[in-house]
């Protein structure tokens, strides 16, 4: 059975009821725009900063922004707050991670509210129960579609473990701007559907296929990520968790979670011509499985 992560007790007391799943997060536009000067200049993050997805008296589900550490970490001794902390000053009760972003990763991320909740909620990811879809913007033109079957080694043990996640491309384009020998530059955007929870599988697998993702300063190519970050003002990992789709494991309904549009996708979508798999979703035939 897998073990979900606690987190630290937490300095909140009293508890809230359910609140409507549904609602979603209003704000100015004024207010909305001060947002995303405030994190993409990398200033601390506030509870308020969170977009709340779904919400009920087990689960919390929220859309991560880039720049967020899901819990504290060894690697990132210096940052302070992190997402546990944030979703426990919104629920004011003790939260559980039950699986991981990486810091540049955007997108939907879920916490239980009690441990039995964790439990089960994790064992539904370990029995590969959870329909996850992505978005990449990656180097090259990768064929229309393809199955990726490649184990990768565990940091903390070395041992090899299954790996597999299955894409379809979904958008391309060529750039009449030379990056080292090519006259021209070529990416595509893919959509991705990992079967397992590997550390940076989605990054490894793309960088295996030699179609590394944008942005990705450790699997990466530095060359293109400076070209983003020089052209279109690309200062992040372009991975975007679109998508979790999964059954409640104590109602039997299906929740079907969706992270709202991102304003660094939206502007690349924009630049080359691109339809923007955040703002108008893909819902025709997936590549992977799923309640």
């Amino acid at each position: 059975m897998s073990q979900p992560d606690p987190d630290p007790p937490a300095d909140e007391s009293g508890t809230d009821g359910p609140a409507d799943p549904t609602a979603a997060v209003e704000r100015t536009p004024a207010e909305a725009r001060a947002r995303q000067r405030r994190l993409s200049r990398g200033e601390r993050f506030e509870a308020a900063d969170l977009d709340v997805l779904y919400r009920d008296d087990r689960l919390i589900a929220i859309d991560k922004p880039s720049g967020l550490l899901v819990h504290h970490s060894h690697i990132a001794r210096d940052v302070k707050v992190v997402a546990l902390q944030l979703v426990r000053r919104i629920v004011k009760r003790r939260v559980h991670a039950v699986h991981r972003l990486d810091r540049g990763t955007s997108g939907v991320l879920l916490f239980a509210l009690d441990p039995e909740a964790a439990r089960d909620t994790a064992d539904l990811f370990a029995a590969r129960e959870m329909d996850k879809t992505y978005y990449a913007v990656v180097r090259g033109h990768p064929p229309a579609s393809g199955h990726i079957d490649h184990p990768l080694n565990q940091s903390k043990t070395g041992e090899r473990r299954a790996a597999t996640t299955d894409f379809i491309r979904r958008e391309t384009v060529e750039l009449d701007i030379p990056v080292g020998r090519f006259p021209t530059t070529r990416y595509a955007l893919l959509e991705l559907k990992p079967h397992t929870g590997r550390r940076h599988q989605l990054r490894r697998h793309c960088c295996h296929i030699h179609h590394p993702i944008v942005g990705d300063t450790t699997h990466g190519d530095a060359r293109h990520n400076r070209l983003f970050r020089r052209e279109w003002s690309a200062h992040r990992l372009l991975l975007f968790a679109a998508r979790l789709r999964f059954r409640h494991p104590y109602t039997g309904d299906i929740l079907d979670l969706r992270a709202g549009a991102d304003p660094t996708l939206a502007r690349l979508c924009d630049a080359f011509g691109w339809r923007d798999p955040l703002a108008q979703p893909y819902d025709g035939p997936s590549t992977g499985g799923g309640p």
